[in-house]
């Protein structure tokens, strides 16, 4: 017989509560893999990911995957007090390291950090992120940045080297120069989008440097010192990509794909700034959906990651 499946949590209703509840049973692993991988199919860029993932790994990316998730939407839509409900939610981690579970999100989470041995930092990290997305809405240098991205972005690359059996420092160093990368390019893709919720993830310094202020920012003004200034950030994130890109020969073909998938796909969004004249006021920059399914394919068949396609 299947296991039944509660719904997929959300932050707003709690169907799955952060704390126990009085004679609560825990569910089965089954059950909460399963409770995993139907809250990791609500959100479509899961389903791409999925392709490349060993169908005996997959459960173990829905619980990631699902952790990662509810993380986020814990620090950007709950409702109340999110730093008391990241709270909770860090101390339901440590129980789960602990072997004392009862979110099905943790019941997973413990089978996939038993199996590959996954330290608690990279999760800690990505919980200090939402804590610190509460309060810090600006970053006076790149490195102010870096620090933040080393905490939003860069865990995930671990977590998925871990679980594909990857623990050195010379693969974790090459995956974090990739994520940062993703996450700049998603800043520079939103920057109007986050400018509506006052955040602003242009450094400072560089805004100082070419002479264009908040005040200009906030009117959405894409004069030349704007322009200049979001040429020169694409230009370091693709420089990151660069770097990160020898990570794509250290690992096995599938993973391999995926990667190279996804620094494609962050390079296709700052192609797509560069198009607009680096005016990402006027529409939000945005790759095709037809040339997501061509990046998509493309990583399937296994092409090279340096071929003719990718430049």
């Amino acid at each position: 017989m299947a296991a039944k499946t509660a719904p997929a949590p959300t932050t707003g209703d709690r169907r799955a509560p952060l704390q126990p509840q009085a004679n609560a049973v825990a569910p089965t692993a089954a059950e909460a893999f399963a409770y995993c991988r139907d809250y990791s199919h609500h959100y479509e860029n899961f389903s791409v990911v999925s392709w490349f993932v060993p169908r005996r790994l997959r459960p173990h990316f829905y619980a990631l995957y699902s952790f990662c998730r509810f993380t986020d939407d814990l620090g950007d839509e709950a409702a109340g007090d999110r730093l008391a409900l990241l709270s909770d939610w860090e101390e339901g981690l440590r129980a789960c390291y602990r072997g004392s579970c009862h979110h099905p999100i943790f019941v997973a989470l413990w089978e996939t950090v038993r199996t590959f041995d996954i330290p608690i930092e990279p999760f800690l990290r990505l919980i200090e992120a939402n804590r610190l997305d509460q309060t810090v809405h600006r970053f006076p240098t790149f490195e102010d940045l870096l620090y933040y991205c080393q905490r939003s972005a860069n865990p995930v690359g671990h977590l998925v080297l871990y679980v594909m059996g990857h623990r050195d420092g010379e693969r974790q160093h090459l995956a974090d120069h990739t994520c940062t990368a993703l996450q700049l390019a998603n800043f520079w893709q939103d920057v109007d989008r986050d400018l509506a919720q006052d955040r602003i993830y242009i450094p400072q310094e560089d805004m100082a440097r070419v002479g264009y202020g908040e005040a200009e920012l906030r009117g959405r003004t894409a004069d030349d010192a704007f322009r200049r200034l979001l040429a020169f950030e694409v230009g370091r994130t693709r420089r990151l990509f660069e770097e990160g890109r020898r990570l794509e020969s250290l690992v096995t073909p599938r993973l391999a794909r995926q990667l190279s998938l996804f620094r494609r796909g962050g390079l296709r969004v700052l192609d797509a700034i560069e198009r607009q004249g680096f005016d990402v006021f006027r529409r939000r920059p945005t790759v095709s959906r037809l040339a997501k399914a061509r990046l998509a394919l493309s990583a399937l068949a296994g092409r090279r990651p340096w071929g003719s396609f990718g430049k």
